[in-house]
């Protein structure tokens, strides 16, 4: 191999071939130019591949001659020697060859040879290090070749393990079976034996009560023939044998009966006792041997202390009249400084804490010079008053003495009395005055009169009547301990709000209704409802199922007076019934709101229970969970209970009571008052009671009962016309004919003009317009009558009514005396009335009068409202957030329409905390949505305004008030399901308690419980149990070691611990629990109104307590649980049968609880191998949970999962897998899909479907469960170790023996880094199902045998 030799030669010109060139030398020499082959440019840099003897064209392109790539020619300078020649016979030897050297052929040769050697030698060591790495690979795959046939042994060997050990498996199961269907045998014939006994000693029992109380009747009967002197013959002179009944002269019975007469049969009235006898607690009274508090209760007794428990109301004074602290002032010319002092600078402060605690406060006085004028309304104010305050010097008028003869004489004890006296030297007492105050004191037998003797100045003397006042009116109206105001607070601080967050109870609620009531009551005297009464005495003694009664009537014909006077008579006739009503007010006013009116009749069922824990507030659970409250008093309760509601047409019950077409408990009776007009369709069906119009005999009664009073007198002319006009239904209403009698008898017009314009009205409607005419003529001037038009107006422009205070404070030129008398006028003509201290309409049509009459069909609300609003947002700017302030001002902004004065006032931090601890919270949220806020911006708004207000608290009372409002804000965000939310507030709120009241204070230990349960729900199980032990601590020292706080505290404890797998701790904490629960009395709410029902806890402790509760079953299924879980099955067995015993008596055979009860006791049987009995169990606890609960419920999943898995250990693995497949469902539902908890049902699936050899259908559900696996727990956690041997297994079934290798490595690298996610704990082998129990709390990692 050759160079070729280039054919071409340099071309240039003369003068380029001369130009001389400077050598590397530095020499001039002449240069040539060349083109170098194998020569060019890369970049900056050049590089020469070939001989300099090479010569190119400049820009040609020059192949390498080894087959690297080509380059640009380049011109490079060639040294050339002037005197070399070049032979020219060289250049004609023929074609020039490209690349052709110079050189000899032989020195191309040699270092052509040179660079093959170097190449070969590359060659070879690329070629022994490519063999090298080839072996290499051939021993890995060796290595791994022996590897997947040592994975694959192992997996054949534990294949035939498995199969090995089910073959075992399943001829002991079947030796099992047969074992178990003898004992079944057995034990079936065994109960059937008990059942029959049982049922022959109850039977034998009742035949011997029977005959005992025969032979008691015929003692007595005895004893009275030989009282009255008839002798009783010996049987044994009678000739027949019949009916011998052995009874000796003295009454005395012989060794036996002859059974003639007095069959085995028990009577009606027996067998209706015999069933009323096994309800309840009841169950006790027989002769049957039963465990708990009333196996030795006589019945007498028990009857007598339910009898004192079934009216429950608060405990209001009656000298609080509606809701108001009213005080009668009678004063002289003499003592006027004192009264203008005395009202300008301290009837403001009275007012604040009458307001602070929830009442109104009102001064009646009317002045001297006009008193003669207003002399009824000054009996009236007088018999309304909560105190007089007498204010004498050394004269007295007769106006005053007159006030002073009815309050302090004539009824001395109907209500506090202060007396003022200023005493000086230089003017001794007049000789009325000096008589006037020895009658006084001859009628203060008791020494209530309290004197304030002064002979100062009047500033010194006003300050000492406002002393006196404060104490009388805390200490002997409101009932306030050592009469120190801030009492409230610390009593409410240390009340068992803590368990359910919220004051479940309003007082103005409850006694708005306990006033409509009494109202009703005694209006209805005028009419005869006695046939009405006993046609609904027969309907509610009709058996049972009876479905809801409907009194229905026009509007005004008395349905409500008719309710009310059929209560009344029933509470007297049936002490052992419970009423429960409520009376539907105007519409949009509060007490037709169907969530108050709910967890009204709710709270007055939990009564019952003494707790009110299981309350919640959010408003779909509560109309959800009043039937379940209904049915579990039902159970527990000996007499009937019958709920009565008023005008329920009103607040949409279709919707919102649909408990109402659902089946009644036997015991329960529902009573409902509708209008024809608006009665829904569907209740047309119900047994109805129609109010018919007054015929007209009770026309005439009614009229002249209300001319007797008054002592009008008709003419006979006047009666016939009266008659004639009543005799259309809607002038024999009995509104209107009540009206028609008001006015007859309280105009101020002639009677005959009254009769005329009446008689021109032929309805309701009509009459009221008139009434409201006759209002006005009735006042003096122009000013007056303008002040009664505004008034009513905003009565009918505000939420629930308005005060007389409040009045006043609208009209600053109205006086007492001047409103007094026009409210007076008003009620008799039955336009107002007085609830709760508000002024509101009589009745509806009224209401609607005044609309039409004065607000122009109600288009000129919007402008009252404004008055309204202006009015309490001077309130608030005073800082005076009253409940007043509360329920009003939010509602009137949403009716404005005015959404961020709406958002403003609900920023009121104490506006809100108003509303929320007097139970409205749903009214609060409506608030919320309406202005377009969702939870969480709610929450952030909440907690900005608190970090603005906090900012501006300084001393230890407003620093307190910050730990309230924050301690609020907590439960609230923990009632709206924002628990992240609520540990900021809570933690400040601890934080402030501690420093700025006292570390060991009880609301500190409330502020620490409400924490610690945060921190449960967390799974921060360190931090929760810290702060229990603290709240413990703190409530022990506080209250004792045997107060219901501390038994709570345990019981929070406890759950803990048994959370956390130390049931020995748990256990410990558990049994003192149930022994203080045993010892006290349930004390929890401390509500307002509650001192009576405490007092009565107390003395019937032992009835009403004792361990048939619900909270004692409930304690005694978690100790069951305790014990299983420690592998004590026997006192396991003990503690859960009591629990499910216990639960079935006192809430029911159907409640949620008990199916709790029996699927641990299905567990439990399980574990024993008693499988019959388990699927028994399971399948009641099913079937009650079904109808309990909703279709998606997590608890339904827990019993099919548990169904489920005892069919698949029965092998009846077709009936598992509808079970598996549901419980799957209801988990996809409930948590999403993906839960841990559908990960473990899909798991449950798919092994059920590979024991089916469905491989087909289990392996997209292992793959499923894997990825929702490693996406919530990660890809380390020991169930994706489990879930992935599981694969292996099935890859292996179905040939796929690599897939299979790869899974099981896998799996096994999961299992050996397994105790370090445990941290070494091995839970109970009871616990592996992570669900068995319906215990809340995280379930146990699941033990996997090494």
């Amino acid at each position: 191999m050759g160079f070729r030799r280039e054919n071409c030669c340099y071309q240039g010109s003369q003068d380029e071939a001369e130009k001389p060139t400077r050598s590397c030398s530095g020499r001039p020499e002449g240069l040539s130019r060349f083109s170098i082959p194998g020569c060019w440019r890369n970049g900056s840099t050049a590089t020469t591949m070939g001989t300099a003897s090479s010569l190119v064209t400049p820009g040609e392109v020059i192949e390498d001659a080894y087959g690297g790539e080509g380059g640009e020619a380049c011109e490079i300078p060639v040294e050339v020697k002037p005197k070399a020649r070049l032979l020219r016979s060289s250049f004609r030897r023929g074609p020039r060859v490209i690349g052709a050297s110079f050189k000899s052929t032989g020195s191309v040769d040699l270092e052509y040879a040179a660079e093959y050697e170097r190449l070969r030698k590359e060659y070879e060591i690329f070629r022994v290090s490519k063999n090298n790495e080839i072996a290499s690979m051939q021993k890995k795959e060796a290595k791994l070749d022996e590897e997947n046939k040592r994975l694959r042994a192992e997996l054949q060997a534990l294949q035939k393990t498995y199969q090995k050990i089910l073959r075992e498996k399943e001829s002991a199961l079947e030796a099992k079976y047969q074992a178990m269907e003898r004992a079944a045998t057995f034990e079936h014939d065994r109960d059937k034996v008990k059942r029959q006994f049982k049922i022959f000693r109850e039977t034998k029992e009742k035949e011997i009560q029977d005959l005992l109380r025969a032979k008691r009747d015929l003692e007595a009967k005895l004893q009275q023939l030989q009282a009255q002197g008839i002798q009783v013959y010996d049987p044994d002179d009678s000739d027949s044998d019949d009916n011998r009944t052995a009874v000796t002269a003295a009454g005395t019975q012989c060794e036996y009966w002859g059974g003639g007469i007095l069959g085995s049969e028990p009577s009606m009235g027996s067998m209706m006792q015999l069933q009323q006898t096994f309800r309840g607690p009841e169950f006790a009274h027989s002769l049957i041997d039963v465990e708990g508090p009333f196996a030795n209760v006589s019945r007498d007794d028990w009857d007598a202390a339910v009898a004192s428990l079934l009216q429950v109301s608060p405990h209001v004074s009656q000298a609080l009249w509606s809701n108001t602290v009213r005080c009668y002032l009678i004063c002289t010319q003499e003592t006027k400084a004192e009264l203008d002092i005395l009202t300008r600078r301290y009837t403001p402060l009275l007012r604040r804490l009458c307001e602070g605690l929830g009442h109104f406060y009102l001064n009646v006085w009317f002045p001297e010079d006009s008193a003669g004028a207003f002399a009824p309304e000054r009996r009236l104010e007088i018999e309304r008053s909560s105190f007089c305050l007498l204010l004498l010097k050394s004269t007295i008028s007769s106006s005053a003495a007159e006030d002073a003869e009815e309050a302090f004489v004539k009824s001395p004890d109907g209500r506090p009395l202060v007396l003022y006296l200023r005493t000086l030297e230089a003017q001794p007492l007049s000789g009325p005055t000096r008589q006037l105050l020895e009658r006084v004191n001859a009628a203060d037998k008791a020494a209530k009169v309290k004197v304030v003797d002064h002979s100062g100045s009047a500033e010194e003397g006003a300050a000492m009547i406002y002393a006196q006042l404060e104490k009388v009116i805390k200490q002997e109206l409101l009932g306030l301990e050592g009469g120190e105001g801030d009492g409230k607070d610390s009593g409410m601080e240390e009340g068992g709000e803590e368990d359910s967050g919220d004051v479940l109870w309003d007082l103005h609620d409850e006694q708005e209704q306990n006033e409509a009531y009494q109202q009703a009551c005694s209006a209805a005297s005028q009419l005869g409802f006695q046939k009405y009464i006993e046609r609904l005495n027969d309907m509610v003694a009709a058996p049972p199922p009876t479905p809801p009664l409907l009194v229905s009537g026009g509007p005004g014909s008395g349905k409500s007076l008719l309710l009310s006077k059929w209560v009344e008579l029933q509470q007297k006739q049936s002490p052992n019934t419970l009423f429960l009503y409520h009376f539907v007010g105007r519409p949009l006013s509060t007490s037709s709101e169907p969530v108050l009116i709910i967890k009204r009749l709710t709270v007055k069922l939990l009564q019952h229970f003494w707790t009110i824990s299981g309350l919640s507030m959010e408003p779909s659970k509560i109309l959800e969970e009043f039937p379940r409250w209904l049915e579990r008093l039902s159970a527990r309760h000996q007499g009937n209970i019958i709920i009565i509601i008023d005008s329920i047409d009103q607040i949409q019950a279709e919707r919102n009571m649909k408990w109402l077409i659902d089946p009644l408990p036997v015991n329960v009776r529902v009573v409902v008052s509708v209008n024809v007009e608006t009665c829904p369709q569907a209740w047309r069906l119900w047994p109805t009671l129609h109010l018919d119009p007054l015929n007209p005999r009770e026309v005439k009664n009614v009229i002249n009962a209300e001319c007797l009073a008054t002592d009008v007198k008709l003419t006979k002319d006047q009666e016939k016309k009266l008659e004639r006009h009543c005799r259309s239904a809607s002038t024999c209403n009995a509104l209107y004919v009540t009206l028609l009698g008001r006015m007859l008898t309280g105009s101020p017009w002639l009677l005959d003009r009254t009769l005329e314009q009446c008689l021109q009205c032929q309805d309701t409607m009509s009459l009221y317009i008139l009434c409201l005419k006759v209002a006005l003529d009735s006042l003096a001037t122009d000013r007056e009558r303008h002040i009664m038009r505004e008034m009513l107006c905003l009565v009918c422009a505000s939420h629930n009514g308005v005060s007389e205070s409040e009045v006043l404070d609208v009209f600053p030129d109205l006086r007492m005396a001047a409103l007094s008398s026009l409210l007076r006028r008003l009620q008799g003509l039955c336009v107002l009335a007085f609830s709760c201290g508000l002024l509101r309409f009589q009745h509806l049509q009224a209401w609607e009068a005044v609309r039409l009459e004065f607000m122009n069909g109600g288009t000129s609300s919007p402008t009252y409202r404004e008055k309204l609003i202006h009015y309490f947002n001077q309130q608030l700017g005073e800082d005076r957030v009253t409940w007043r302030v509360a329920d009003e001002l939010p509602w009137l902004l949403q009716q404005q329409g005015d959404r961020s004065k709406l958002q403003l006032s609900l920023l009121n931090l104490f506006v809100s905390q108003n509303l929320y601890k007097r139970g409205h919270f749903s009214e609060l949220l409506a608030y919320w949505q309406y202005v377009g806020k969702d939870k969480s911006s709610m929450a952030t708004e909440y907690f900005d305004s608190l970090k603005q207000y906090e900012k501006s608290c300084e001393d230890e009372e407003s620093m307190t008030r910050l730990a309230s409002l924050y301690e609020t804000l907590g439960r609230f965000l923990k009632d709206l399901g924002l628990p992240s939310q609520a540990v900021a507030p809570l933690q400040r709120s601890l934080e402030i308690r501690e420093t700025a009241l006292d570390p060991d204070h009880p609301s500190v230990a409330g502020s620490l419980h409400q924490l610690a349960g945060v921190y449960v729900q967390w799974r921060k199980y360190g931090n929760a149990e810290q702060l229990y032990k603290q709240a413990l601590e703190i409530s022990e020292n506080a209250y004792g070691a045997e107060h219901a706080c501390v038994a709570r505290e345990l019981d929070s404890l406890a759950m803990l611990y048994q959370k956390q797998n130390k049931y020995e701790q748990a256990e410990k904490l558990r049994k003192r629990s149930v022994r203080i629960r045993q010892k006290t009395a349930r004390q929890k709410g401390h509500l307002y109104g509650f001192s009576l029902l405490r007092r009565r806890a107390l003395q019937l402790e032992e009835l009403t307590l004792g361990k048939d509760t619900a909270d004692s079953a409930k304690t005694l299924n978690e100790l069951g649980v305790l014990y299983y879980l420690q592998n004590n099955l026997e006192a396991a067995k003990v503690f859960l049968s009591r629990s499910l015993e216990m639960r079935q008596r006192v809430l029911g055979p159907d409640h949620p609880d008990c199916a709790q009860s029996l699927n641990n006791l299905a567990a439990l049987h399980t574990e024993r191998r008693e499988y019959e009995a388990a699927e028994e169990l399971y399948e009641r606890a099913l079937d009650i949970r079904k109808r309990a609960l909703a279709p998606d419920h997590p608890s339904l999943a827990y019993t099919l999962k548990h169904l489920a898995m005892l069919y698949k250990r029965r092998g009846r693995l077709e009936k598992a897998v509808p079970l598996y497949e549901l419980a799957l469902e209801i988990r996809e539902k409930s948590f999403g899909p993906k839960h841990p908890s559908v990960a473990t049902a899909l798991v449950n699936l798919a092994v059920l479907y590979c024991q089916l050899k469905k491989h087909g259908e289990a392996l997209p559900l292992y793959e499923r469960a894997l990825k929702v696996y490693e996406d919530s727990l990660g890809r380390s956690h020991p169930r994706v170790g489990e879930t992935l041997k599981n694969l292996a297994v099935l890859s292996y079934e179905e040939g796929d023996f690599e897939k299979a290798a790869e899974l099981y490595k896998r799996a096994m690298e999961i299992k050996e880094a397994e105790p370090s996610l445990v941290c070494g704990k091995a839970p109970s082998r009871h616990s592996s199902s992570g669900d068995t129990f319906s215990l809340r709390g995280p379930a146990p990692l699941p033990h996997n045998p090494r």
